[in-house]
């Protein structure tokens, strides 16, 4: 589901599948879109976009939640200058010890919330007519999800259960990514229906684990590392590379996601801050992983394939994971 409609799988294309163009910090009970400076934002953006889409890149997925800047008429717009193909989002963040929680989040049931976000995916987003096409939730890094962290994967797996919408959890470190994932399975879910966002904070053997179980791996943080320097060494691109180099060795590669989450046009910032551009996978981690032997059907894979799968709509119920397709996305 993309902001201008429905696609099918085979349109996606490469895809960028954690990204941010535009972000306000404000606060979910200060934040006031009135105030943004929209017209500003397109300007600085569209150049990294139109880069982007030269490497080869079609389907960008929009990775800012409600209340943190999800800006889906400026996503239209950059979707209609490009000829890219947007995904935004429904969903709540609770990271960050819950700032960007609206106050309902506080209030209501798990289904409660699920309602809300199953009526912006039938209906659209306020008045936009723009719908999410998938489910956007954070939590904490801690040892233990908090009941309201809890609460929001538990309205995450109600919403995928009505909506096909898969869950893309903002988390980190793996014992709050294990958790989610027993929630989700206990409620019904398949694992395939939750994607482990920042994975990066995780462990090869962590990773290993949860893609056996059939979730989704995506290490997103690609826009951050540093180029090799001068000594032929950069600990953080490394650690990227072994990562993925130790999933194919697995046999999981159909597991993993990359992405940067990189661009961060910040609300309030001179210029939206410093830009990060969308082209470290291509510039830095494809050549390296050349040198590992990754063929072009391996970056079909990540890039491609593997995006499909994660993103097609479809209810993922069970242990087995056989998805049953949404045959009436509107009802």
């Amino acid at each position: 589901m993309t902001v201008n409609g429905p696609i099918q799988p085979s349109e996606m294309g490469s895809t960028l599948v954690h990204e941010h163009v535009f972000l306000d910090w404000t606060g979910a009970e200060r934040m006031n879109s009135r105030l943004w400076k929209n017209e500003d934002a397109f300007k600085v953006i569209l150049p990294h976009l139109k880069k982007c889409q030269a490497l080869g890149i079609k389907t960008f997925m929009d990775c800012t939640p409600n209340f943190i800047g999800r800006n889906p008429l400026l996503l239209k717009r950059l979707a209609d200058s490009t000829g890219l193909q947007f995904m935004t989002n429904t969903g709540y963040y609770g990271a960050v010890n819950n700032k960007y929680l609206p106050a309902i989040a506080f209030k209501a049931s798990a289904r409660h919330l699920s309602r809300i976000w199953i009526r912006e995916f039938r209906k659209g987003i306020g008045k936009t007519g723009i719908r999410p096409g998938f489910i956007k939730i954070g939590v904490n890094g801690d040892s233990t999800l908090s009941p309201m962290h809890e609460k929001l994967i538990r309205a995450a797996a109600l919403t995928h259960l009505k909506t096909g919408l898969t869950i893309v959890a903002h988390t980190g470190p793996y014992a709050p990514a294990r958790q989610q994932v027993n929630i989700i399975t206990e409620m019904g879910l398949h694992p395939s229906a939750w994607v482990w966002t920042h994975a990066q904070g995780g462990n090869s053997a962590e990773h290993e684990d949860l893609a056996r179980r059939g979730a989704w791996i995506s290490l997103d943080g690609l826009g951050w590392v540093h180029p090799i320097d001068h000594n032929g060494d950069s600990t953080d691109l490394k650690k990227y590379v072994r990562q993925i180099v130790f999933l194919k060795q697995k046999g999981l590669l159909q597991h993993l996601l990359i992405s940067h989450d990189a661009g961060w046009f910040t609300h309030g910032m001179p210029g939206g801050g410093k830009f990060m551009p969308f082209s470290n996978i291509f510039e830095l981690v494809i050549p390296l992983l050349k040198k590992e032997g990754f063929s072009q059907e391996d970056f079909d894979q990540l890039l491609v394939k593997n995006p499909q799968g994660a993103f097609t709509l479809s209810v993922r119920k069970g242990r087995k994971g056989k998805p049953t397709s949404l045959t009436n996305l509107t009802r």
